[in-house]
């Protein structure tokens, strides 16, 4: 008995050696080291993890070492890997707790939502250590953190979007929601300090504004680069010589890019890069002949030249084909000789041909390609002497050609006509998986034996000629999982629809489907994204469309639905019905969607009161319930968990019925961002106490009856971008909100605030007032005083000088891959017609009907002096300073703005000799009468030195105790005078654009540079 208890105290002494020296399981499945279990992380990490995301493995407690997607350096017990990719991140930014974890190397958040609503500009050069990072389809917004740049030591950095084609494969809304808009105004700051980088993907960032230098960029700091991808970054200029420096290359994809300006040869140099595997140049502009090189190389994998339309010449020969796996010679104008038939093409997976290259001929050269995955055929004619592919001898053997892949898993046929095809010949195709029909003529027989390849799992038939409905053949594919259809079909839909028992995603657009949706659609168990628009349905939903309950995503617009909603479906995670004519009551089941994080009902008939239950949805974000008929009083409707409902971002109920006072959650709620109660009814005054933990960006309640004070407390919401408390009844002195950094938008019009606007300069309060200001509107108020030179000089954002993106900001709102963006703009009607403006190219300025008194010259004066401030003033097109009490003579300066195209100085007190140089004399009278002082050629009936004018045609308005500034400034823009305004701004992510009317708006607009 002793004996055994030496011999189990023997065995206990080996397993706690084995414990203590065992090394934990890698966080990525055998790339990450891990600590001993013995050895315990840092406290102080692991509560920083906790603060970011707390995964199932995740517990307070435990080693964060041995935590997912967590790596630790196995001496120090440092997190030196953070790998959560894909992990359902969802934040408003990124949580200051991430930059505590100092010790970091690689840091991986990709496809998830932290971006928020701007990235932070600082944070990240505390990770001196990193040498991985990737921010790619994370939700980022703004212009790339500086902090980025200092991290030297970086050798791959992703800060990318990638493209999906949703037409093959629906993806859901999921990768929109993780779109990244971010921009770089200097590349050249960007990567300077960038020595020891190896791999930069920065697709979809926008690089306009750094002109051609990013490649000079390159090729002085980066000089050990050896991927290469900026996709989509809105390049401009010649693909620079100075980038044949990098000669560690292997990787480089400019596709997307060069528009302007237009036409760039073929950068042959880059075949001297003895190690480049990937070279894709679709999209980017190439003309002139294409050098046989690319056809030599013997290590490219990937060619692709696809869509530069001017590219021409001969494809050659491919003498060193055995590893090229991609070539894109579709789009271009390229031609053949009669090629030598080759057999090197065995490693070819994915084969791109345009029209020009669609024939036996050429096709025959590639003899048998056994590992060809992926043919995209493009029959587009280049002109119309081409002949077309438009019978049986023409397809026929192509088609029997495509056959003989029976690897070929997907198809893509485009602008091919199938008039006189053989409806059999498309049994050549029965191993697809994925079929994309796009501009093709489909005669119904070639239709109905589409339906026939049963083993697809994708189609796509987009803009496509079928002569009719959609066939009931279409019933028989039942393995599909994806279904996109647009511009495709009419008549009703079929039940045969019901067929498609093991449908995911359903995309339906601009289709000219009529009558009621079928019953069937109920059939669609395995339904998870149901995405319809513009199409053509009439009736109510059918109740059937309950048994989908595996539903996640459900977004129907403009699709002639009315009656009531349908009851709550599955386990909705986003409900859209905008712009339909559902009628009825909110339905109260909406409780019972659990899981959903958008609820838009905007552009229906709905009508009574809000269910107060709506507010209690445990991780709702967006809720969009604008433009219907809701009536009643939100107070007392309104659980109160909605001031701890720290999910919600956006809340908008514009153009309602409300009635009574806003609830004081609405405003005090710490967690909100947007809210937008415009034009209701409702009453009484703001609630007052918004504490420093606000998080407002927008707030707009425009034309409500809104009384008493502005709450001081806003100027505690220092993200505020976009105020507009228009049309109401508020009574108070000019806001003490110029201190706010970020406030872009300030509209007061229309109320009865009282008082001098002062001299914003003499304000000690602020050591920048309204730094960011681009849109002030307050007009049709009781202001006083005079407006001062200085106003112009501490507007800042307004100059041309300090807004240095020099682009439209724009965000993204999305569902279901369906892109909206939402953008600062301005909307003016000029002849008739809605013309629309990025706001960083436009400033507003609108003091009009209030009581200001001094010269409008002296200001204007101070405007001329501020010329190389304004850098664009002198290409002024419109200027309007009708119907005033100016005074004193035309200045000369005025001649100075030589853009200048239409001109109204009348009905004011104007003195003296008109000026007559430059185009001044181009203007006609019309633009001087009711002047009584004035004279020169312009006016031929008050030639200068004749009589005084009669009394009669001095001002009329001199009574007035109100003067209507009107002051209309253009930059090249090519306007004209007479027209209304109004303004867009954007509504962050989550927002939608709403609209102001601001006549006789004042506008200053200024050309970015």
């Amino acid at each position: 008995m002793a004996s055994i208890g030496w011999v189990l105290l023997l065995f206990l002494a080996q397993l706690h050696t084995l414990l203590s020296t065992s090394i934990a399981h890698r966080a990525d499945g055998g790339n990450l080291t891990h600590l001993p279990v013995s050895f315990l992380c840092h406290p102080n990490q692991a509560k920083a993890l906790l603060q970011l995301k707390k995964l199932s493995s995740w517990r307070n407690g435990t080693d964060c070492c041995l935590w997912e997607g967590v790596g630790c350096d196995p001496s120090s017990g440092h997190v030196t890997i953070l790998d959560l990719n894909n992990r359902c991140l969802s934040s408003h930014g990124l949580d200051p707790a991430l930059f505590s974890l100092i010790s970091l190397r690689r840091l991986d958040l990709s496809m998830n939502d932290i971006g928020g609503d701007n990235i932070r500009s600082a944070g990240f050069e505390r990770f001196t250590f990193l040498t991985h990072l990737n921010l790619s389809n994370s939700g980022l917004y703004g212009q790339i953190p500086p902090s980025i740049s200092k991290l030297v030591n970086l050798l791959s950095l992703d800060l990318s979007t990638y493209n999906i084609d949703y037409s093959l494969g629906f993806y859901g809304p999921n990768y929109y929601d993780y779109y990244n808009y971010l921009w770089e105004s200097s590349f050249d700051t960007f990567v300077v300090n960038l020595s020891n980088l190896r791999e930069l993907y920065l697709d979809s960032v926008d690089l306009s504004n750094s002109g051609e230098e990013w490649g000079t960029s390159l090729a002085a700091y980066v000089p050990q680069l050896q991927v290469l991808s900026l996709a989509d970054c809105h390049l401009s200029g010649p693909i620079h010589k100075a980038l044949s420096r990098l000669h560690s290359l292997v990787v480089i994809k400019l596709q997307e890019n060069f528009y302007e300006p237009s036409g760039r040869p073929f950068p042959e140099f880059f075949m001297d890069f003895p190690n480049l595997t990937v070279l894709q140049l679709s999209q980017t502009d190439l003309e002139g002949p294409l050098p046989s090189r690319p056809f030599q190389s013997k290590n490219l994998r990937v060619l692709d030249l696809s869509y530069n339309m001017n590219l021409s010449g001969h494809v050659p020969n491919f003498s060193n084909a055995s590893s090229l796996e991609t070539l894109r010679l579709d789009g271009t104008n390229l031609v053949y000789d009669i090629p030598t038939p080759s057999s090197n093409f065995t490693s070819l997976k994915e084969l791109g041909l345009k029209r020009n290259l669609i024939s036996m001929d050429f096709l025959s050269a590639f003899g048998r390609l056994e590992s060809l995955h992926q043919l995209d055929l493009d029959c587009f004619l280049d002109n119309e002497l081409d002949h077309d592919l438009d019978s049986g001898s023409d397809l026929g053997p192509i088609f029997s050609w495509i056959g003989q892949h029976k690897n070929l898993t997907s198809l893509g046929l485009f602008g091919c006509n199938f008039s006189g095809v053989p409806p059999t010949l498309l049994s050549n195709f029965m191993n697809l998986k994925n079929l994309k029909i796009q501009d093709c003529n489909l005669p119904r027989p070639v239709l109905h034996a589409v339906g026939n390849l049963t083993g697809l799992q994708t189609l796509a038939m987009d803009d496509c000629t079928t002569y009719g409905s959609m066939p009931s053949s279409i019933g028989n594919l039942t393995n599909l999982r994806n279904l996109h259809i647009l511009s495709t079909f009419s008549g009703p839909m079929p039940a045969a629809i019901g067929g498609l028992t093991n449908l995911r995603n359903l995309y339906i657009k601009d289709v000219g489907f009529s009558g009621p949706m079928p019953a069937a659609i109920g059939e669609l168990t395995n339904l998870r994204n149901l995405y319809i628009e513009d199409v053509g349905f009439s009736g109510p939903m059918p109740p059937a469309i309950g048994k989908l309950t595996n539903l996640r995503n459900m977004y129907i617009e403009h699709s002639g639905f009315s009656g009531p909603m349908p009851a709550a479906i599955g386990e909705l995670t986003n409900l859209v019905l905008r712009v339909c004519n559902f009628s009825g009551s909110v339905p109260s089941s909406i409780v019972n969607l659990t899981q959903l994080t958008m609820l838009d009902l905007s552009f229906n008939s709905l009508n009574g009161e809000i269910p107060p239950s709506i507010f209690s949805l445990p991780i709702l974000t967006h809720l969009d319930l604008s433009f219907n008929q809701l009536s009643g009083p939100i107070h007392g409707h309104v659980s109160p968990s909605i001031c701890n409902a720290t999910e919600l971002d956006a809340l908008d109920l514009s153009y309602n019925y409300l009635n009574g006072p806003i609830p004081p959650c609405f405003i005090e709620n710490i967690h909100l961002r947007v809210l937008n109660l415009r034009q209701n009814r409702l009453q009484r005054m703001l609630p007052s106490n918004i504490t420093t933990r606000c998080h407002l960006q927008t707030i707009d309640l425009h034309g409500n009856k809104i009384e008493g004070r502005l709450p001081r407390g806003l100027s505690n919401c220092t993200d505020l971008e976009v105020i507009d408390f228009g049309s109401n009844k508020i009574a108070d002195a000019f806001p003490w909100l110029r201190g706010l950094p970020k406030l872009f938008v300030l509209v007061l019009r229309s109320n009865q605030m009282y008082g001098t606007i002062g001299d914003i300069v003499g304000d000690t309060k602020c050591e920048e007032c309204f730094p960011s200001l681009q849109i002030i509107d307050l007009a049709s108020n009781n202001f006083s005083g005079t407006l001062r030179p200085q106003w112009f000089k501490q507007l800042k954002s307004m100059m041309a000088e300090f807004n240095s993106s020099g682009k439209t900001l724009e965000t993204l709102n999305t569902l279901h891959g369906e892109e909206r963006f939402y953008q600062y703009s301005i909307e003016i009607m000029y002849k008739g017609e809605d013309m629309r403006f990025g706001m960083t190219t436009v400033t507003a300025i609108d003091f009009s009907k209030n009581s200001l008194e001094g010269t409008i010259p002296e200001t204007f004066g101070s405007l001329v002096s501020l010329r190389p401030n304004f850098e664009a003033m002198t290409d002024l097109e419109s200027l309007d300073l009708s119907c005033n009490q100016l005074s004193g003579d035309i200045p000369q300066e005025l001649t100075d703005l030589t853009f200048l195209g239409s001109l109204n100085l009348s009905c004011n007190h104007l003195v003296g000799k008109i000026p007559q140089s430059r185009q001044f004399s181009t203007f006609d009278s019309s633009s001087f009468e009711g002047n009584a002082g004035l004279c020169g050629l312009q006016l031929p009936k008050f030639p200068c030195g004749s009589s005084p004018h009669p009394p009669g045609v001095a001002h009329g308005h001199k009574s007035s105790r109100h003067i209507d500034v009107v002051l209309f400034l253009f930059v090249g823009l090519g306007f004209g005078v007479g027209f209304a305004a109004a303004i867009v701004v954007k509504w962050d992510r989550f927002g939608r654009c709403f609209y102001c009317n601001c006549k006789n708006l004042a506008y200053l607009i200024t050309t970015r540079r």
